[in-house]
């Protein structure tokens, strides 16, 4: 008796766990130095985030939110980076560089539809300056809280960074 009741659970337990992630959010964690000092300031130590798509369900992104995103480069591969630029605004850039002609632009204007992210530790980054406005649909979860380690319990609150932009 005890098996098949097993399975029952089971069975409705991951389709709930699956619509679960896919709408609400689940915990990643966060590789590499591109968001330190915010993410990650101890390598030894990485962080684990909660990526929240409920919070992006709308396209609802503001500057200095820190998202995840589908990598343009990489399509299996997601970054976490963070908004420094939303349609409209023109960005100071870090070695931003149009691909086709390979000139270098010091100034942006973020189109319709886009957004501008950046890593928060510069040149160590993959980010706009390496391939340009994203799209805000390869926006799939904003980063919340940390939820690990213990030590850096936190909810994530859309700042500025350090360096600038216009």
């Amino acid at each position: 008796m005890r098996i098949p009741r097993f399975f029952r659970n089971v069975l409705i337990g991951i389709p709930i766990g699956i619509a679960f992630c896919d709408t609400v959010g689940y915990v990643a964690r966060v590789d590499g130095i591109s968001m330190q000092p915010a993410l990650n300031p101890d390598l030894r130590y990485p962080d684990y985030v909660f990526l929240n798509r409920w919070a992006i369900r709308n396209r609802n992104v503001q500057r200095g939110d820190i998202v995840c995103i589908v990598s343009p480069k990489v399509p299996n591969q997601t970054l976490i980076k963070r908004v420094v630029g939303l349609p409209g605004d023109i960005i100071g850039t870090h070695g931003y560089k149009i691909s086709a002609v390979q000139v270098w632009k010091r100034y942006v204007e973020v189109p319709e539809g886009h957004c501008w992210l950046q890593g928060d530790h510069i040149g160590h980054s993959m980010d706009s300056n390496t391939f340009g406005p994203i799209s805000l649909g390869l926006v799939t979860a904003k980063a919340t809280h940390i939820v690990w380690p213990p030590s850096r319990w936190q909810q994530l609150q859309a700042t500025k960074p350090n360096y600038e932009s216009c």
